[in-house]
């Protein structure tokens, strides 16, 4: 699994032993583990063509009162020629349970709410926050935000580059995001995953909800405390980031594209939701909160879904498949070929089908991109267009994704840069809604 910033992290070289978190827990080994989210889905009944009307109050992710409606609808409403997905499933006693994409949605409308409330633009203007319980001197602070650029500096060049546009607040802020972004993944992801257990994660939960109360652990995460007295940056995504990771842990297949679509929120679309407040939304834009949060859940949930085209190959020999098993089997496809590692016709029907979707995802997130403030616009669109070609890469490969790696090369992401600035200068002439 590998989470992305912005609003995707993608972390291809290791953090080593988690900044120090690792040897705390080392000796952990308790399996106790009790899952707030996960779905007892007993009998999972697709229910297509009836999709709440509006999914008002208990949607999650997508667009109820989206602007643009038409274009970024749920995938099983869009029309496309995808395998059926479904977006309500009924419980064996035939109520409807809520689908994973209400459930986020409920915590986009909860992300939007929390900046709705901050009047535009409006952010403390201190260099450091007293209240951030640091041993030593306020100057350790900042030296805590430095070290976070240099983390994304090395880890995250383009995006680094980006960020250097913007202003020095928000780029402090976001660089202390993406570092503890890297420092979730790298527990389950690292050199030393195979010493995180349940609890482990429960403790670096516990430290989460230290930092958010002005008590850091260490140097990283009081930049992140300070960072979250100065925008309306929610702690939930950041929770739900580290259920990805307990997800990880326990489970490697899903059923369909509903559980997926779950997995893609907690490690990468969670991103998307801590980032906006700081990247902030343009003081000319009509567009809604809430759909510029469902933009950049777009663009994390399109990340991910690329991550895991790109990586079947990897993924497998680790006994791990992140690929919807019913629409796998729809195809005439199962784990077994997967394992085989052959390009085979069906294989490359199935995978058109899949780059199709996420490429779908793509186009909902450009829309929410031209609404950011303009300082920050130039860096996302970057991730955004080199994330995309690596989609281009895998039909390069002939849907090679079992022993060739879609990589973009270096001539074309440095082309992609101009391009990406170009984009971020201009502004949409669609017509939206005011705002709520």
């Amino acid at each position: 699994m590998s989470v992305t910033l912005l609003w995707v992290v993608s972390p291809n070289s290791q953090l080593s032993n988690c900044f120090g978190f690792v040897d705390s827990v080392r000796e952990e080994n308790r399996l106790f583990y009790s899952s707030r989210f996960l779905y007892q889905h007993q009998t999972r009944t697709a229910v297509f063509n009836s999709r709440p009307k509006q999914f008002n109050n208990s949607n999650k992710q997508r667009r109820n009162s989206y602007p643009l409606d038409t274009d970024l609808r749920h995938p099983c409403s869009s029309g496309i020629d995808l395998p059926e997905i479904s977006c309500m499933v009924a419980s064996t006693a035939g109520e409807v349970a809520m689908s994973s994409e209400e459930m986020v949605y409920n915590v986009v409308l909860k992300q939007a709410a929390l900046v709705n409330k901050q009047p535009s633009g409006v952010t403390r203007d201190l260099d450091v926050n007293p209240d951030i319980a640091l041993p030593g001197t306020l100057s350790l602070l900042s030296e805590a935000y430095d070290r976070c650029g240099e983390v994304c500096a090395e880890y995250a060049k383009t995006f680094y580059l980006g960020t250097l546009l913007m202003t020095s607040e928000r780029r402090r802020a976001i660089w202390a995001i993406y570092v503890w972004c890297r420092r979730t993944d790298e527990l389950v992801d690292g050199p030393n995953a195979s010493h995180i257990t349940p609890t482990a994660l429960d403790r670096w939960e516990s430290r989460l909800e230290d930092l958010f109360r002005g008590q850091p652990f260490d140097m990283l995460d009081a930049a992140l405390s300070d960072t979250v007295t100065k925008f309306p940056v929610d702690i939930q995504p950041f929770r739900d980031m580290i259920e990805g990771m307990r997800m990880d842990l326990r489970k490697s297949r899903y059923k369909n594209f509903d559980e997926l679509y779950l997995y893609c929120y907690y490690v990468a679309g969670t991103v998307g939701l801590m980032s906006v407040p700081v990247m902030g939304i343009a003081p000319d834009s009509q567009a809604t909160t809430e759909s510029v949060y469902n933009a950049a859940l777009a663009l994390g949930i399109a990340n991910q879904l690329t991550n895991i085209l790109r990586d079947v190959g990897e993924d497998a020999p680790r006994g791990r498949v992140y690929l919807p098993q019913d629409e796998l089997a729809q195809a005439g496809l199962s784990d077994d070929d997967i394992f085989a590692g052959e390009v085979t016709i069906k294989w490359r029907n199935f995978m058109k089908n899949q780059i199709k979707r996420a490429r779908m995802f793509f186009d909902m997130a450009e829309n929410g991109v031209t609404e950011l403030s303009e300082a920050s616009r130039w860096p996302v669109w970057a991730s955004l267009l080199l994330y995309r070609q690596i989609l281009d890469e895998i039909e390069a490969n002939d849907y090679n994704n079992f022993t060739k790696r879609a990589c973009v090369s270096k001539a074309k992401k440095i082309a992609a840069l101009p391009i990406a600035y170009a984009k971020s200068l201009l502004r949409p002439s669609r017509i939206y809604t005011s705002k709520a």
